[in-house]
C-alpha cells in the first residue's frame, strides 16, 4: 500500500460505484475526502481514503 503519488485520469474516480480509496488504491464504500493533491498546472484533485486507511494513517476527514 502506498502513498497517492499520482493523478488519476479525470472523470474516473467519480464515475466508480462506491467510491476510491487513494491509499491502498482501490474501491470502497467507505471513502471520504481527506484532502488534495496540488499539481503545477491546473487545479488540484481531491484525495480520499477509506475507513480502515484513515484509521491506519490518521487522517482526518475534511467538512
Amino acid at each position: 500500500m502506498s502513498e497517492p503519488g499520482h493523478a488519476p485520469t479525470p472523470g474516473t474516480d467519480k464515475d466508480r460505484p462506491g467510491g476510491w480509496c487513494h491509499w491502498h488504491e482501490g474501491p470502497s464504500g467507505t471513502a471520504l475526502l481527506v484532502g488534495a493533491h496540488e499539481r503545477n498546472s491546473g487545479p488540484p484533485f481531491a484525495l480520499y481514503a477509506c475507513a480502515p486507511c484513515r484509521e491506519q494513517r490518521g487522517l482526518t476527514p475534511l467538512a
